[in-house]
């Protein structure tokens, strides 16, 4: 089940299954998917969080659908996995930023899926982990945001051993943005989705497509498309009158 709630430009997705950590179900997780293609329709919506019910933020994939999945065809499976995979490529190409918001444990699934947010917000306590190797299984979909966030061979060794992090190593290893004592996290959470909330859509929008865009790109290609993104930047109402207001001051 997911909790919705939209104030001041925020729209906060909650997954709300405490008495399974939160775990990754087929209807969480189409409803997740109807929530952010909502959120890319409403231009009210500035910033998306997604956050856990309860002391867990999400403990990956529902267990009991995972073990009934090994009865299913490989193509069922593979649709399966799919939808979860949408999730993850609708986080990227929703042209708001979309931040977690972590306590306790985020593992498996549930850690793939604060790593596909563009920024994440975690408390001292929390911890991180692919524990997928413990249990004969494969974080697939997910080793390909890790690899990009925390290079190959930290990435390797966290799927190949499965171990859990802190939240002090998980930022050191890239996995996630800021770390805030647990009691002052939503204090944290609450003004740093404030300030994305204020912030131009357009320029954020474009933020966004140019950072995710240039991946794969040469040297030179990265310049010239940024140049064609600033271009369209200086041509937005956004950008006038945030000159205008500046040289006001």
């Amino acid at each position: 089940m997911l909790l919705i709630h939209a104030a001041d430009g925020v729209l906060n997705l909650t997954l709300n299954r405490p008495h399974k950590r939160n775990a990754l179900d087929s209807a969480t997780i189409a409803e997740l998917t109807a929530a952010l293609e909502q959120a890319e329709l409403d231009a009210s919506v500035r910033v998306v969080a997604i956050r856990g019910a309860g002391p867990d933020f999400c403990a990956g994939a529902d267990l009991d659908e995972l073990l009934a999945s090994a009865d299913h065809t490989p193509e069922e499976n593979e649709r399966g996995a799919a939808r979860l995979g949408a999730v993850y490529t609708a986080i990227r190409r929703l042209p708001r930023p979309v931040v977690a918001v972590v306590q306790g444990r985020a593992l498996a699934g549930g850690a793939g899926l604060a790593t596909a947010c563009d920024l994440v917000v975690a408390g001292s306590s929390s911890q991180f982990g692919y524990p997928e190797i413990q249990r004969g299984f494969v974080p697939a979909m997910v080793m390909t945001m890790l690899r990009r966030v925390a290079g190959e061979k930290r990435a390797f060794e966290l799927v190949a051993t499965g171990r859990t992090v802190t939240a002090a190593e998980a930022l050191d290893l890239g996995l996630i943005s800021l770390v805030e004592p647990d009691t002052g996290l939503e204090t944290t959470a609450k003004a740093l989705l404030g300030k994305l909330a204020g912030s131009s859509a357009s320029a954020m929008a474009l933020i966004k497509r140019l950072f995710y865009e240039q991946e794969g790109r040469s040297f030179e290609e990265g310049i010239a498309l940024g140049a064609r993104v600033n271009a369209l930047a200086r041509a937005h109402p956004d950008f006038r009158a945030a000159i205008a207001a500046f040289l006001k001051r």
